[in-house]
């Protein structure tokens, strides 16, 4: 083969492995930075600046906005990029109604199983205080605020969860409401969890889905 040929080739095809070297995965999310990994390197990178050919646009504690090669991708976190820049396959979980009609589902709060029932108007994550107590949340620490129950007016405390996570569909970053009481029997899965997934119904089933 020509010596120039050959030399070219080889440029070539170091040039398209480089191109399809890069992974970009996100580890933390703060307001206007981001913790991210390059190919295997970490950085912690402020809105506008650019690590690996990696730009970061915008970030908050849902999501980052990122620029790569000229293309914008929005990611959460321990959500990763490929080399060849496609999203990540979305996490789902499909779940089946009760004999009431109630979805009520194994999850894991802050990595502790759990059992929760779906519930559209509650507005953030609700549990009784002996349920916070078995999951070791820090409830002496929240917000005390008054809630409203079926049996009455009571008082809460309105706190964060690290993570709350049904089949694989894992949102971090979650409000909830710990009652005073005994109140509710089932841990209810409110929207401070539903809002951050895609949610719908097919043939009857609820459907769960990541949106990052």
């Amino acid at each position: 083969m020509n010596p120039v040929r050959c030399c070219f080739a080889l440029l070539l095809l170091l040039a398209m492995n480089t191109a399809v070297a890069k992974s970009v995965e996100v580890k933390g999310l703060f307001a206007g930075s981001a913790l991210i990994i390059v190919d295997g390197e970490q950085k912690l990178l402020k809105r506008g600046k650019t690590f690996n050919g990696v730009t970061l646009l915008t970030a908050d504690s849902k999501k980052a906005v990122l620029d790569i090669d000229g293309k914008q991708h929005s990611l959460g976190v321990s959500k990763r990029i490929s080399s060849s820049y496609q999203k990540a396959e979305v996490a789902e979980v499909r779940l089946q109604p009760s004999h009431g009609g109630h979805y009520v589902t194994p999850a894991r709060i802050n990595n502790r199983p759990v059992s929760v029932m779906v519930d559209t108007g509650a507005t953030t994550v609700a549990m009784s205080l002996p349920q916070a107590k078995a999951l070791g949340v820090d409830y002496r620490n929240g917000t005390l605020t008054p809630i409203s129950t079926a049996n009455g007016y009571t008082q809460g405390y309105l706190v964060n969860l690290n993570s709350v996570t049904v089949g694989t569909v894992t949102v971090h970053n979650v409000d909830a409401l710990v009652s005073v009481g005994d109140f509710p029997q089932t841990i209810l899965l409110g929207n401070s969890y539903l809002s951050k997934v895609k949610m719908f119904r097919e043939n009857g089933v609820l459907v769960l889905q990541s949106q990052y």
